[in-house]
């Protein structure tokens, strides 16, 4: 299929690995052209290496307000088509292991930055009725995940924010949506596994292939499999799709809605 988001331009947030990466790639192969953001400029550089005529980079904490005004700065006089809002997880702590510290600094990382930069981008697909805001979360907005009470809560709240925003600018051409990964052999993935790990006397790969075992398909998710949803979410198909929050899972989540 044919995305039709040749010489579009997005906003790709967390692009220097994981789900970010590889949803920066396949636009980039669609044609389109990518503002990609980061941390790690040294795995933006080779992201601009590899498709030097439709990358620029701006590295930066997310968190901070100088990487938003670097990103507006990008983006300049030239029409912005989307954005997708992402970036990886807080630690992975059961209630009863969090003090109010943790809650604060998930705050910051989880959900703060997300609502700041989605405010300040909004007018720029208002004003042209035309737009596409994708958040990538987790299945934890649908069946929380033991050991991981941060990423339950305050990706939650994004959802929540997201449902909202789409409801309000539906009339102006621009969709809002999430996508809730389930687990995926991304480097996100090890934070979880490691966890596991440490409260048994199971070994990486034992914890690993017990992961798998209990996803229905049996096996993780690939980077490339939900860039590809995400790619056809960000495209002028996926008009009539807004408000929604679409499970990438294998069949993890147990729910009638999952």
């Amino acid at each position: 299929m044919d995305l039709e988001i040749k010489g579009q331009r997005f906003i790709v947030c967390g692009a220097s690995s994981g789900f970010g990466r590889a949803i920066a790639e396949l636009l980039l192969d669609e044609g389109a052209h990518v503002i990609a953001v980061a941390r790690r400029e040294e795995k933006l550089n080779e992201l601009q290496e590899t498709y030097p005529d439709a990358t620029d980079i701006v590295v930066g904490d997310l968190t901070d307000d100088d990487t938003h005004n670097n990103i507006e700065a990008a983006i300049g006089n030239e029409q912005l088509h989307g954005v997708v809002i992402n970036a990886g997880g807080p630690p992975a702590l059961s209630p009863l292991e969090t003090a109010l510290y943790d809650w604060d600094q998930a705050y910051e990382n989880v959900m703060r930055w997300k609502v700041a930069l989605v405010l300040r981008l909004v007018s720029y697909f208002t004003s042209k009725e035309y737009g596409r805001i994708l958040f990538v979360e987790s299945q934890s907005v649908k069946q929380p995940i033991a050991s991981l009470v941060l990423s339950n809560s305050f990706r939650a709240g994004i959802v929540g924010f997201a449902k909202s925003l789409s409801q309000e600018i539906a009339g102006n051409g621009v969709t809002v949506n999430v996508l809730a990964p389930g687990s995926h052999d991304t480097p996100a993935i090890e934070r979880v596994i490691q966890k596991k790990v440490d409260s048994s006397d199971k070994s990486y790969e034992e914890v690993k292939e017990e992961m798998e075992a209990a996803i229905p398909v049996g096996r993780f998710g690939k980077g490339e499999e939900i860039a590809s949803l995400a790619g056809w979410v960000l495209s002028p198909h996926a008009s009539y799709v807004t408000g929604q929050t679409i499970s990438h899972d294998g069949g993890s989540i147990k729910g009638t809605f999952g």
